[in-house]
């Protein structure tokens, strides 16, 4: 009886080796891993060397999704891109005559009248800029807006035809490990692209001091050259414009690190309805230094929300000042970090929650300077709601 198992398994075994070999060709199985022999032709071709046998598939392979999307990526945001060079005199040849000096740098289409979108550090001093399109026409470009402080600058080409612009996404819902492409020219090669995701959301100091809220950090890998291009989707709509990036200090010359940064579109978005608008920019500001607040700090300081921006300093003059917002008066170490406590923490703007520091930008992105906005604070344990006049970013005294 306890053979009976062995014996059928035998059976089983031996019946499907038979039909195996008897009724499937040599290799029949190992296709589902291999590409089939009738897909590829073997040639010889004798030299002096000797023979040399070449095996060539007889067609392209198809591609997998992954591939495919990747390329309609490509061929989506690739007409809308542009490579930009600006020209700069600098200081001096052997004779002390200045001599011109040229930076590239990326950047999109924004609409059929020839407006483009790209860094402030791409074309800051330039006295002249040219535009590439990627069929290789080049258009003398004027700088029509600057706003140093987003590190944004709007360029216009004239007498341009056929200009796709690219098409821009909505930024303020953006997830950790949600897939990205980078488009621009890194090093001067036109038409890159590279493929990660978003590593984080989070502020950043840009060289020049000032502060990028809601940076979109992304591992796609960026190089000079990439500044003002833009960070794209998987349905190739822009969602950032790439214009930082950390370097190794150990290389040669600067190049990508692994961490690159971009600008998020709501933003780029808001500073082109102030040039729209006033023919500048005038973001608003609450002219505050804050530090956002979860749960754990919350219950360690005793404030009354698990969650909100608290003022850590009010800056002097500013609208926070004016309206009677209160910083903090007590200072606390947080791990490694100096901290003020003490403040109002906002947990709300004209009642609408804010629990983060995205939250507040996302709020200041739907006003302009000038507008009064209502803030929800906790002072110490009173609820308290108190009315801002919204300052010009332009004119805050320091950070």
């Amino acid at each position: 009886m306890k053979l009976r198992p062995v014996l059928l398994v035998l059976l089983i075994l031996t019946g499907f080796y038979y039909l195996t070999t008897r009724f499937m060709p040599t290799g029949a199985l190992a296709g589902l891993m291999h590409r089939p022999a009738d897909l590829a032709t073997t040639s010889s071709v004798r030299g002096p060397l000797g023979n040399f046998g070449i095996t060539q598939a007889d067609a392209a392979p198809a591609f997998d999704s992954e591939e495919q999307q990747n390329i309609a990526v490509y061929k989506r945001a690739l007409p809308s891109v542009v490579n930009i060079t600006s020209t700069q005199m600098a200081c001096c040849d052997f004779f002390l005559r200045p001599v011109p000096e040229q930076g590239q740098g990326s950047g999109f289409i924004l609409d059929k009248e020839g407006h483009i979108v790209t860094n402030n550090h791409v074309v800051d001093n330039a006295q002249t800029v040219e535009v590439t399109l990627w069929n290789k026409k080049k258009y003398k470009a004027a700088v029509m807006g600057i706003d140093r402080n987003h590190d944004l600058a709007l360029l216009k080409i004239s007498d341009a035809t056929d200009l796709q612009p690219a098409t821009l996404a909505d930024s303020s819902n953006l997830v950790v490990g949600q897939k990205v492409y980078a488009l621009g020219n890194p090093f001067g090669f036109s038409g890159t692209m590279t493929r990660g995701i978003i590593s984080a959301i989070r502020s950043v100091a840009m060289p020049s001091g000032n502060k990028i809220d809601d940076a979109i950090q992304t591992d796609a890998s960026v190089n000079p050259g990439n500044s003002g291009g833009p960070l794209l989707n998987s349905r190739g709509e822009v969602i950032g414009i790439t214009t930082l990036i950390a370097t190794n200090p150990n290389a040669p010359v600067d190049q990508s690190a692994g961490i690159g940064f971009a600008i998020p579109i709501s933003t780029a978005k808001a500073v082109l309805d102030d040039f729209a608008r006033y023919g500048r920019a005038r973001r608003p500001s609450l002219d505050i230094v804050t530090l956002p607040i979860g749960p754990d700090i919350a219950e360690q300081i005793g404030l009354p929300a698990d969650n909100g921006i608290l003022i850590e300093r009010v800056l002097p003059g500013g609208a926070a000042e004016k309206a009677g917002l209160k910083g903090g008066n007590e200072r606390a170490q947080m791990g490694n970090t100096i901290v003020m406590l003490g403040g109002d923490l906002i947990v709300g703007v004209d009642d609408t929650p804010v629990s983060t520091p995205q939250d507040l930008t996302n709020v200041m992105n739907r006003h302009h300077a000038g507008d009064v906005v209502v803030l929800n604070v906790f002072r110490g344990q009173k609820k308290l709601n108190i009315r801002v006049t919204l300052a010009d970013a332009k004119q805050v005294i320091g950070t």
